[in-house]
């Protein structure tokens, strides 16, 4: 390997294990062993199994999801179109990102004991501040909060439907986009099948 790819194959290596293990039961020397090279060539990118986890972390999803919420934090994240607009862009930020966010998921035990997980913690209540209304009925911030465990949740609960990951990932982002967009016309307010007494006289 190169200098100059070896941290990437290192990170894909390490990911791979990771996903396929569990981050406990993968170690450095296994990780090594898998690459070929020794634990000093290892450790020359990174010293400890955290802070390869750490750049896994940094480099496919909160960078990326910094982006997003910079670009929304300038665009009026009050307004509708700017809503839709955030989820269509940490769609394509997590989509880039799939193996990472399976192994998220199966592995928050972990996550929970590491300074990472609550990182990752803090950007997902930052775009859900985004994506839901200060003072929305409960029902809309639990339509909020779905819009993006939707968007995670369907990069490995579909993998058993024949639609390609583009596909998936579109189907998502729709769901998602539809539930915040409900959330956003207060739709809560209403009980499903009734209508308001404005709306029942129109």
């Amino acid at each position: 390997m190169s200098r100059g790819n070896t941290r990437q194959r290192i990170q894909d290596v390490a990911l791979e294990l990771f996903a396929e293990r569990g981050y406990e039961k993968t170690s450095l020397r296994e990780i090594a062993e898998q690459l070929g090279v020794t634990k000093a060539a290892l450790y020359y990118h990174f010293k400890t199994k955290e802070d390869l986890l750490t750049s896994l972390f940094e480099d496919m999803v909160l960078g990326p999801a910094d982006e997003v919420i910079a670009w929304a934090k300038a665009h009026q994240p009050s307004r509708l179109e700017t809503k839709l607009e955030i989820l269509s862009r940490y769609s394509a930020c997590i989509s880039n990102a799939t193996p990472l966010v399976r192994f998220m998921h199966e592995n928050q035990a972990a996550l929970r004991d590491l300074a990472i997980g609550e990182q990752m913690k803090e950007r997902m209540f930052l775009l859900l501040g985004l994506i839901k209304d200060e003072n929305a009925a409960l029902t809309d911030q639990v339509r909020c909060s779905s819009a993006l465990f939707t968007m995670h949740s369907s990069l490995f609960t579909l993998e058993g439907t024949k639609a390609d990951p583009e596909e998936k990932r579109k189907a998502a982002l729709e769901v998602a986009q539809e539930l915040v967009t409900a959330a956003h016309h207060g739709s809560g307010d209403t009980p499903p099948g009734r209508e308001t007494g404005s709306a029942r006289h129109e």
